[in-house]
């Protein structure tokens, strides 16, 4: 008997040493080094809705808006914008432009791009009355901050988050509008905007001449559109605020380097034309990504190792100290080490 007791306590000391042992390895795939902490995993900042598209209809040439209804929705600010999930999956990026005391719907416009990545084509022509969308937000990264007096600057479809702005001014308020697009017809919400302030609105068919826009002293520059515009008001007036929906690409472009995933024992090289999130998800095709854009967080990772070149428009300055979005952010030097 003391032979088979003894044997049964080491039999049950193997089996607890062996499930200690494969829970240590669930925990650190490199153990016996240090276990490392649990990776920064992508997930959406906000609760997801599902709403209904109620209306669909063309509000200038090449653009159309949709009033998505739901209820009890949560309150936003002017500059606030909106993550769709569409049919097919693509997650982008629309600013509110509707009524922030409306919580039982919202109101977002899109431009169709004739060459874009395909979001905007879907909701065009694919998107219809009855559809029923994923909606993540509002989240505001351009928020109305207080001033005795504003220049607006849009460009086309980039009125969407100066018009609620325009709406929320105190009366009184000093405020300009240089409003510009390749024709009147091409201008959104253009009858409403001019009578929020006919003698205060510019409407200019073809590119702006910024020279000839007047900022008081002390007015603060609010920018929304094409690219080349923004880059042109920023040069132009550098303190200006503006919004973008796509990651800025520097004046002298991208450079090669490599990057280590820890937890994997592999190294990669990200070419100047690509990204962070293409080359791993060639060894880690599970990978969890979006909008590729930089703005819904899924793709987000911690840092180990390295400077970063934060090009997102979502993570806080806390969070840019140890994490990135790797489908749009790289590496200021020529190394960085992830905690994949």
């Amino acid at each position: 008997m003391p032979k088979l007791r003894t044997v049964a306590l080491v039999a049950g000391a193997a089996l607890l040493s062996r499930r200690a042992l494969r829970r240590r390895i669930q925990v650190s795939p490199l153990w016996p080094l240090p276990a490392l902490d649990p990776p920064i995993s992508g997930r959406p900042r906000s609760r997801a809705l599902r709403l209904l598209v109620a209306a669909h209809e063309t509000v200038a040439d090449g653009v159309v808006q949709l009033r998505l209804e739901g209820g009890g929705l949560p309150r936003w600010e002017p500059g606030a914008h909106l993550d769709l999930v569409l049919p097919s999956g693509l997650v982008r990026q629309y600013s509110l432009c509707g009524d922030p005391e409306d919580t039982s719907s919202y109101t977002v416009a899109i431009r169709l791009v004739e060459d874009g990545r395909g979001g905007s084509r879907e909701v065009h022509e694919q998107v219809t009355e009855g559809t029923e969308l994923e909606v993540r937000g509002p989240r505001n990264r351009f928020p109305l901050v207080g001033a005795e007096s504003y220049v607006f600057v849009a460009g086309g479809i980039g009125i969407t988050p100066l018009l609620p702005m325009l709406r929320a001014l105190p009366e009184g308020t000093d405020w300009r509008l240089l409003y510009a697009g390749r024709t009147r017809a091409s201008l959104p919400f253009l009858e409403e905007v001019e009578k929020l302030g006919r003698d205060r609105v510019t409407v200019v068919e073809g590119r702006p001449d910024l020279d000839a826009l007047h900022v008081p002293e002390g007015a603060v520059v609010y920018c929304c559109g094409p690219e080349g515009l923004m880059t042109a008001v920023e040069e132009r007036f550098p303190h200006v605020r503006v919004e973008r929906f796509a990651p800025r690409v520097p004046a002298d472009g991208n450079h090669e380097f490599d990057i280590e995933l820890r937890r994997s024992g592999r190294t990669l090289t990200v070419p100047a034309d690509s990204t962070v999130l293409t080359a791993v998800r060639r060894e880690l095709p599970d990978t969890a990504y979006s909008c590729e854009q930089g703005f819904c967080g899924t793709c987000q990772q911690r840092v180990l190792e390295g400077e970063i070149d934060h090009r997102d428009e979502l993570l806080t300055d806390a969070e840019r100290h140890e994490s990135m979005l790797i489908c749009v952010s790289r590496a200021r030097g020529d190394r960085l080490v992830l905690d994949m």
